[in-house]
């Protein structure tokens, strides 16, 4: 898969907790700093969560270094989906969600992102490596899958009480 096919990646875990405990978990944009081995933190620069409002993120890669982004929130539908889109809400780098699906056995929780449309850090790498694209694509969104897995199975345990 190519950079410009806007390659995504999507995990989910089943949270037997009640929706609202869920989306605040979800919706507390520092907490994914917990159990990512890449987000380091985030911090609100507008008044949050809410639609439209910015936060600055940070994380930290042995191959990329560290880095900061903008994001907006662009999806806020309480307490069903949180989104938010990196760089520049109309063209952004990445986007991010959670979305919550309540059912009679739990909430339904699921972590996304979607490479692109707009460049990012793994565009000079692929810009050094064409020929190795596909690869590039394939490893980061292995990464991103891990992280979001740990990220979903932390909530998990924070909102079914689980000791931290």
């Amino acid at each position: 898969m190519r950079y410009a096919d806007g390659p995504s990646v999507q995990v989910e875990v089943l949270v037997e907790a009640p929706v609202q405990r869920v989306w605040e978990l979800v919706t507390d944009i520092d907490l994914p700093a917990r159990f990512s081995a890449e987000f380091v933190g985030a911090t609100w620069l507008d008044e949050g969560p809410r639609l439209a409002a910015r936060f600055v993120g940070r994380s930290r890669h042995d191959a990329l270094g560290e880095w900061e982004t903008t994001s907006t929130v662009n999806r806020f539908e309480p307490p069903r989906a949180f989104g938010w889109a990196v760089s520049d809400p109309d063209n952004p780098s990445s986007s991010w969600w959670f979305e919550l699906d309540d059912g009679p056995d739990g909430v339904r929780l699921r972590q996304g992102t979607r490479m692109g449309p707009a460049r990012s850090g793994l565009s000079l790498a692929i810009d050094r490596m064409p020929d190795k694209e596909e690869r590039i694509v394939a490893r980061r969104l292995r990464e991103f899958e891990a992280n979001m897995l740990a990220t979903v199975e932390g909530i998990k345990r924070l909102a079914e009480g689980a000791p931290r």
